[in-house]
């Protein structure tokens, strides 16, 4: 195991600069400092916090996971992987914070956070006092709670997290090595994402034997309040909230999108148009998404002059073409 790499916040001139020297190397990024300036930050006592928000507080409701103490904080499935073992509540904002802090200070109490909040539906203000010049237009969402973990599970857009109270600790494994993390259901999932049933599991479990290979390849970020990481699709990640009272800010984007079209979206679609095939005729589809796709080999048409890449020139100038070709052809074209 090994600490993620950082930076000094105060040496990224500008949303360029991010983009180029943070973003673009698609790895996990420590930014210390990042955010320290923010008036949230410097709100370390839970009650001032909660005045704080309040300022902002339009009267929605949020929807809270709660935990029995047995659980300890740790957000999971039941037993049986169909249920879970917390409870979800939708109530308003200003409750669920009078909650929380309540909570505090019971001993065996349940354990409670509120998560993904979008700050300009619940708390208009709250973005423009605690600005985000990195990423322009990119909507803030904010987490609230107690002590707490949340599985590994991946992202599907790229994240910047940042502490503006209490502390977090990230546990990360890159994307590759997803056999060994043994996933558990897409479709019956804790917040969207599914789970590593392995990195989740207590060491040594013997229903993950390949795990064991590849558990010391993770990577770990300790943040204090200011500090974010950047953390690139499809990484891994466990979140812990390890002090008792715990904020974070986080920012979800695409930052090499050229359309509207998500990624996971044509894995999907790939899967039920290919998944089930013979294994010759998968590892023939897989040459052609190698050659069109993944371009290990550079572009698909790079022996034509340029005139002559049809829809394969330029995304940006031909997205549209291809994307009505593919509508054509999901109905029935």
């Amino acid at each position: 195991m090994r600490a993620v790499a950082e930076i000094a916040a105060s040496t990224i001139a500008g949303p360029d600069a991010f983009l180029r020297t943070v973003v673009a190397p698609c790895q996990p990024l420590v930014l210390r400092g990042l955010v320290g300036d923010w008036p949230v930050v410097s709100l370390a006592d839970p009650a001032a916090l909660r005045a704080y928000l309040g300022r902002f507080d339009a009267g929605g409701q949020v929807e809270a996971f709660f935990g029995a103490p047995r659980i300890t904080g740790r957000y999971y499935y039941a037993d049986d992987l169909k249920g879970f073992n917390f409870q979800r509540r939708s109530m308003p904002l200003a409750a669920a914070l009078d909650t929380m802090l309540a909570h505090l200070a019971q001993p065996g109490a349940e354990t409670m956070y509120v998560g993904s909040m979008p700050v300009n539906t619940c708390l208009p203000g709250f973005a423009a006092d605690n600005p985000m010049p990195l990423l322009p237009g990119t909507e803030a969402r904010l987490w609230l709670g107690h002590a707490s973990t949340v599985s590994y599970h991946y992202d599907t857009a790229d994240n910047l997290a940042c502490v503006a109270a209490g502390r977090r600790r990230f546990t990360l494994y890159a994307p590759d090595l997803i056999d060994s993390l043994y996933v558990g259901p897409i479709d019956n999932t804790m917040a969207g994402q599914p789970v590593s049933l392995a990195a989740s599991a207590p060491r040594d479990d013997a229903r993950y034997p390949k795990f064991a290979a590849v558990r010391d390849q993770a990577m770990v970020a300790e943040l204090q309040p200011g500090d974010a990481l950047y953390l690139p699709k499809l990484w891994w990640h466990q979140v812990e909230a390890t002090a008792p009272f715990n904020a974070l800010v986080n920012y979800w984007w695409d930052a090499f999108a050229a359309g509207p079209d998500a990624p996971y979206t044509t894995m999907l679609l790939a899967m039920i148009a290919i998944a089930e095939r013979p294994t010759p005729e998968r590892q023939a589809w897989k040459a052609l998404f190698d050659h069109y796709v993944f371009r290990q080999h550079g572009h698909p048409l790079a022996h034509l002059p340029p005139e002559r890449h049809g829809i394969l020139g330029p995304l940006r100038e031909n997205y549209g073409k291809i994307r009505a070709r593919v509508m054509h052809l999901l109905r029935g074209g």
